[in-house]
Order: C-alpha cells, then structure tokens, then sequence
C-alpha cells in the first residue's frame, strides 16, 4: 500500500470511530445495535461539551455504584473524550468482577483497540466468542480490529460470517463499506453502505457515511445532497471541503476537476 493509500486508510479508521468530520451534534447517546445485554452507547455524535457533560455524569454514576452497566456507559464516555488508557482500566476493572460476561468484554475489546492494543482486544474477543454459537456484535467488533490492523480482508470475512447470523443488521454493511474503503475499493464500499441505508435501522452515522464515500468518488452535487439532508449548511461545506482535502492529499482532486 502507498503511501497516500495508508493515510486515507487511516484517516477513514478515525471517521468510522469518530463519525463524519465537522459534526457537532446535541444527540443523546444511543446504544449500538446488540444481540442483548447491556450494549455499549455510542457517544461519538455528541457535541464536545456534551461529551464532557456525559463523562462527568456517567463518571459520578460509576463512583457511586461500580455496576457492570456504570463501568460500560462510563468507558464509552472516556473514549468518546480520547480517554481511551482511562476507560481500559475502568473495563479492567468490570472484567474482574463479571468475568465471563460478554458484554463487559466486548467494551473492554473497543477500549483496548481505541488505545492501540490490538493483540490483547483480539485475545479477549477470542475468549469470549463461541465457536459453535458465534454473537454477530462479537464478530463485528473483531472485525473492526481487523480493519484497525489494516488486515481488511480479515475483517470482511468475519463481517460476512457475522451477516449470516445478523443479516437485517445495517452496521455490519456499514462496518463492510468502510472496510472497504479503507482498502481504497469505493465502489463496493458504496454498495455495502447503500445497502445498509436502505434498512430500517440505519443510523444518521451510517447515512452519513454514504455522503462521505460518495463525494470520495468525486459526485460532490450528490455527496452535499446527501449530507444536506442531515445537516445544517455550515457541516455540510465543512465536510465538503474535508473531502476535498482528502482527495488532494491523494492526488486525485486535479484529475477530477479536469475531468469535470
């Protein structure tokens, strides 16, 4: 992979663990999709001020009564604010207390990735998953490890293995897509996320995604539509010009606009 591969692969990985750049939103958060249990919230659609809000609540929650779904909730907050080494030991702690408890180890996993300590969130998702009963969120987080790792086609294995078992699931299409693009193959990253808007559990994240890959590909009058349709003006140009700031980076902006 060159170089300027490697960069856009990685700057996909923080927008697929962030969301889209320039969004400041007031959304509460909202847990990621579960096979049951406790689900980890996902804070990343939160303005910054809100995160912090959240870490300050979640965090007297935890103080007050160290619980299973107090040290998750609390772990997802710190991450949201790039406290990622603070939300391994909170879910460090959770795992010696629930051992064997699936939930708990899928978030100290996310943790563990997020604080770069991907062999160790491996080895902990291969202890919690059954072989002979494999949990699709389980397969999906691996499979974002994976793609962390850049071992892409890894990853879209277990993606498809999860959608076996999940197949009305639009997080694992999306996790697909970006999987995908990550690997710089924006055709059939598109077709996975397009797949994934059309459910009826597709996320605000997930259609915003599409914008993005979208514009990737250069149809900018579409990417802005997209993205229009879910934000005020002022995200909307701040992502367009993020874009575009990619594309340049790679390269490719000159080609487009003479082909244009």
């Amino acid at each position: 992979m060159s170089y300027r591969q490697s960069s856009m692969s990685n700057r996909i990985k923080l927008l697929a663990l962030a969301g889209v750049a320039a969004i400041a939103l007031n959304a509460c958060a909202s847990p990621r999709g579960h096979s049951g249990g406790t689900a980890t919230p996902d804070f990343s659609s939160m303005s910054n001020e809100a995160k912090h809000a959240a870490v300050q609540d979640l965090g007297a929650k935890f103080q007050q009564n160290p619980n299973k779904q107090s040290a998750i909730y609390f772990a997802a907050a710190l991450r949201a604010i790039g406290q990622t080494g603070q939300a391994v030991s909170v879910l460090e702690q959770a795992q010696l207390k629930y051992k064997n408890d699936q939930d708990v180890a899928l978030a100290y996993a996310k943790a563990l990735a997020e604080d770069g300590k991907f062999n160790r969130a491996i080895n902990v998702l291969d202890a919690s998953i059954r072989l002979e009963r494999p949990d699709w969120n389980a397969l999906s987080v691996k499979g974002a490890v994976f793609d962390q790792m850049g071992q892409n086609a890894e990853a879209r294995a277990l993606y498809n293995q999860a959608l076996v078992i999940a197949p009305n699931e639009p997080s694992l299409y999306a996790n697909l897509g970006l999987s995908y693009a990550m690997s710089n193959q924006l055709d059939q990253a598109e077709k996975a996320l397009r797949r994934a808007v059309s459910m009826p559990k597709a996320t605000r994240k997930i259609r915003l995604n599409l914008a993005l890959i979208v514009g990737l590909q250069g149809r900018f009058d579409e990417a802005r539509s997209l993205y229009a349709r879910e934000l005020p003006a002022a995200d909307v140009e701040a992502n367009m010009a993020y874009i575009r700031a990619l594309l340049t980076q790679q390269n490719k902006w000159d080609r487009i606009k003479s082909s244009s």
